[in-house]
């Protein structure tokens, strides 16, 4: 029997999967959980609709993160911090102060998008990349300025 997977089911298959089941195994345990349903041309189609809605929301939320990335990349913050006189920081700027500089220009990241390969223990400027997707990347100029 043919069913089409409303939920993951582990070692059959995802979401949206047609996979074949003994019919048994359909009736008395993936129809009554809720987790797959029969194979007819009408959830056919809203299973097709489903897979348009999402892709047309991936593509929505791409637009905006390219959007971001672009406001991003024309953004400069400037984070203060105590230095001694030869410009090194007392303490060092890490990913979280920069995403509160960030959040000060009215950017909201997650906190995983900002990723500095090592902490800055200096004053001066800095660009920090920030990886919204795994192809949509933004740099964010920081200045580094003593207090």
């Amino acid at each position: 029997m043919q069913v089409l997977l409303k939920e993951v089911v582990e070692k059959l298959g995802n979401v949206g999967d047609v996979v074949e089941v003994a019919p048994g195994y359909a009736r008395n345990f993936l129809f009554p959980k809720g987790k797959a349903v029969p194979l007819t041309p009408a959830n056919l189609v809203l299973l097709e609709q489903e897979k348009s809605k999402k892709v047309k929301a991936q593509e929505e939320k791409r637009l905006l993160l390219a959007e971001l990335a672009e406001k991003i990349n024309h953004t400069s913050c400037t984070i203060l911090a105590s230095a001694n006189e030869e410009g090194e920081l007392y303490g060092s700027v890490t990913p979280r102060e920069v995403l509160l500089a960030l959040k000060e220009q009215k950017i909201e990241v997650e906190e995983k998008a900002v990723t500095l390969q090592e902490p800055i223990k200096e004053l001066g400027v800095y660009v920090v990349p920030i990886n919204l997707a795994e192809d949509i990347q933004a740099e964010l100029k920081v200045w580094v300025v003593g207090e």
